[in-house]
């Protein structure tokens, strides 16, 4: 049986801020990946996301971003290794933390927006939060674009001795290089639920996206992610979970999201 696990931003409120239908996306996905508190999110809101997913067995991971509030963390910021390195393990251990008091082990770390792509190309960067993850846990996996684009981060992740999950955007549209198209262009964001539904199905069983050429793009993913600032969100996951599980695709967490009680 195919497997695949189905992730969603979260958690990506602030102050008297409401970004994102976490509410209503809780539960459709198998993974949750958390702001923590530099391009979204605060204290409360985390406290909030991470108690919302224990509830509802989904995973939870750290997204950690460039200190970027007021662009959303999808602003590239001309930051050193070692600031990225340090910005990284500063995040993920805020996160942790929600963990540990609701008896959670954190199971992934997904950089966020501008932070996450520029990994992809950069491999200062990519080596940057690689090493930032396994210093604080080597046992939590690393979530990267998949396709040809992700192999330097697979590679990297590889080296310091992180395994790496590939994630593919069943509601973005591709370039026939298999990056994803800029925000800043017309349908780059793709939002009908039946056409987001049947991408994710091809990339699930399949293991292609078509690109916005037409062509067929390889990428072979172990999750799917929906993003949670997209108005549909909630009816996108819900469409694509109901199409996966009806064509005897499994969706699952990344791991079996095991409680602190049971290490």
């Amino acid at each position: 049986m195919k497997k695949i696990d189905l992730n969603c931003d979260m958690g990506e409120s602030f102050g008297a801020y409401n970004i994102g239908m976490d509410e209503a996306v809780i539960n459709h996905i198998t993974s949750a990946n958390i702001a923590c508190g530099w391009h979204a999110g605060d204290p409360l809101v985390m406290d909030k996301t991470v108690k919302m997913a224990v509830a509802n067995g989904v995973g939870v991971g750290a997204h950690p971003g460039y200190p970027d509030l007021i662009g959303f963390g999808r602003r590239n910021m001309d930051c050193t290794p070692d600031e990225i390195r340090c910005y990284v393990i500063n995040q993920i251990g805020a996160l942790q933390a929600f963990c540990t008091a609701h008896g959670i082990r954190l199971q992934h770390v997904k950089p966020h927006g501008a932070l996450y792509l520029t990994a992809v190309s950069n491999e200062k960067v990519a080596r940057a939060v690689a090493e930032a993850i396994v210093s604080v846990d080597p046992n939590l996996l690393y979530v990267a674009l998949a396709g040809a684009k992700g192999e330097m981060v697979r590679r990297i992740g590889e080296e310091v001795g992180l395994k790496t999950v590939y994630e593919a955007f069943p509601d973005r549209a591709y370039t026939p290089e298999g990056n994803l198209v800029s925000r800043h262009l017309p349908g780059a964001v793709i939002k009908d639920p039946e056409k987001v539904a049947l991408r994710a199905l091809r990339m699930a069983a399949e293991g292609v996206v078509i690109a916005i050429n037409g062509t067929s793009v390889p990428i072979e993913a172990q999750t799917l992610c929906v993003h949670g600032d997209t108005p549909s969100a909630a009816d996108l996951v819900k469409s694509i979970r109901q199409t996966l599980e009806a064509e005897g695709v499994a969706v699952q967490p990344m791991t079996s999201g095991a409680r602190l009680s049971e290490h």
